[in-house]
């Protein structure tokens, strides 16, 4: 099977809603069903691909994989290569998942054809269906992501219509009807001269139903915007590309359904002074010449506060210094990651008489007499 697009295959773009996307494989799994294209070959291949799309893409863990990784990531030890016959070794039989969509048989001959009849549609139409999932990004800095913290966020979602309790009727008891005009496929089929071709149709926009009676607040969908505000705790230890969840607090479910949840994903900012390299930081911290060499002690800034850092005798430029526990904490629990510092020894640029007097007679103590051109200054090596 050719590696087409997902998204491409449904017809939707990269960002759209479980429902959008439920909708997009109604429309297109009743076009290419093979009880609906006897014979048709390429119908029932395309079938297949609409039905694999839909499994991805109707799943959230395995949607993230495939925007991450596409393909590749249901191959080699993943979900299959692909589908192998229907109920193969591979991905899910493209008949148990329009079974799982419309309901009823669905599975071929007269179960087919009976899900246009109205019973199992009317019914599968108005069962509870899951609200979709919000994603947002939440950036926050390295010191915030240390101690752990605790964000209010703001944005939109979808709640139920509070006039017509989501029901989409004016009377909150209608609710929703196979379209007459488009038998539930949401698409008719026009002709102009010889040329044929569908279009969403007029009567019910391309949803398959219609409302009877619909409520004015929302005109007919059950649902209403708006602005929602939720508090995130963040962990300390959090990372780049973490996950937290907030149960319910996503977009409101069809016809009574549960909501979906929200999503924030974290970004932990570049810090100037500190680089992370999973739970260990590394800085680069100034010492004098003479403390590099004599040895001592300097106190630091950590991302928790000030440390004594101890500079051993004899420390070389470049050199780097462990300071153990002084990293990131571990989103999980354990130990503490390290703080490494990279020893940059400060030279001054400006020496007074008795300084320099007293530098030259050090380096001639240890054999380097600049006047005698026998080696390096002392004072040099640290350049």
């Amino acid at each position: 099977m050719a590696q087409e697009d997902y998204y491409k295959i449904l017809g939707v773009e990269k960002n759209a809603t479980a429902q959008e996307i439920k909708k997009a494989y109604r429309k297109l799994a009743l076009k290419y069903h093979p009880d609906h294209n006897p014979g048709d070959k390429s119908a029932e291949e395309k079938f297949k691909q609409v039905s694999e799309a839909y499994e991805v893409l109707s799943n959230d863990e395995k949607r993230a994989k495939y925007d991450q990784f596409g393909h590749a990531a249901f191959q080699q030890g993943g979900m299959g290569g692909g589908f192998q016959g229907y109920g193969g070794g591979g991905f899910q039989d493209p008949f148990d998942i329009f079974r799982e969509v419309f309901g009823g048989g669905g599975g071929g001959g007269a179960a087919f054809y009976d899900f246009f009849g109205g019973g199992a549609r009317e019914q599968d139409i108005n069962a509870p269906e899951r609200g979709s999932d919000i994603r947002i990004e939440l950036e926050i800095s390295l010191e915030e992501a240390a101690k752990g913290c605790s964000k209010t966020i703001r944005y939109n979602r979808m709640v139920e219509c509070p006039d017509c309790k989501g029901s989409g009727s004016k009377d909150g008891s209608a609710g929703r009807k196979i379209c007459s005009k488009c038998k539930g496929t949401g698409t008719v089929r026009m002709a102009q001269g010889p040329i044929r071709f569908t279009q969403p149709c007029p009567k019910c926009g391309g949803s398959g139903y219609v409302v009877e009676n619909p409520c004015p607040k929302c005109s007919g969908t059950g649902r209403v915007k708006e602005r929602n505000e939720v508090k995130i705790d963040i962990p300390a230890g959090v990372y780049t590309g973490a996950r937290l969840r907030k149960v319910g607090a996503g977009n409101a479910g069809v016809n009574g359904g549960s909501y979906g949840d929200l999503y924030a994903v974290i970004f932990v900012e570049q810090n100037p002074d500190f680089e992370r390299d999973g739970n260990d930081l590394y800085k680069a911290v100034k010492v004098k010449f003479t403390l590099a060499a004599l040895g001592g002690q300097i106190e630091i800034d950590t991302l928790t506060g000030k440390a004594v850092l101890k500079v051993p005798a004899g420390t070389q430029p470049g050199s780097t210094l462990r300071m153990r526990g002084l990293g990131m904490p571990s989103i999980r629990g354990s130990e503490k990651g390290d703080l490494y510092v990279r020893v940059d020894v400060e030279v001054p640029k400006k020496l007074s008489e008795e300084q320099r007097k007293k530098l030259e007679e050090f380096a001639i103590l240890c054999g380097d007499d600049n006047n005698k051109g026998t080696s390096e200054p002392f004072y040099k090596k640290f350049f």
